[in-house]
């Protein structure tokens, strides 16, 4: 099962959830289905699961590849570095979000539906720790 979602780097928070596709599903084919609209002049961190996906209006950040037989330039390098420190925080968010077991194990219900439902309660479950955790320490 597999899911895409869109995070909020800033206050660490998952701002979209898609709805449960197979497995075999590619990621980019997801969002063309999903037809996402973004706010105008946005950042979009993607990776590499994503090339070719290009909202209209929106910035795309995505990490270069090393060309074939080449190396990437000391610029390139600086850029992927930068791409990076700002899409391990999505990481972060997802890796929150597995907390729930039952959403990172195998999961063998069949009921209809019942996939979304775990996800967007485990989603908000993950929501609900950071908006607490951030709340608590201001």
């Amino acid at each position: 099962m597999k899911n895409n979602l869109i995070g909020d780097v800033e206050e660490r928070l998952v701002r979209y959830l898609s709805e449960t596709y197979p497995g075999r599903i590619h990621d980019k084919r997801i969002c063309d289905e999903e037809e996402l609209v973004f706010p105008s002049d946005i950042g979009l961190f993607q990776d590499t699961g994503f090339q070719g996906y290009h909202p209209a209006g929106v910035h795309i950040y995505q990490p270069k590849k090393k060309p074939k037989g080449k190396e990437l330039t000391s610029e390139e390098k600086a850029e992927n570095k930068i791409i990076s420190s700002i899409r391990i925080l999505i990481e972060h968010i997802i890796a929150g979000v597995k907390r729930c077991r039952i959403v990172k194990d195998v999961f063998r219900n069949t009921k209809l539906y019942f996939a979304d439902q775990v996800m967007e309660i485990a989603c908000g479950l993950h929501n609900f720790r950071t908006t607490l955790r951030y709340n608590t320490l201001e």
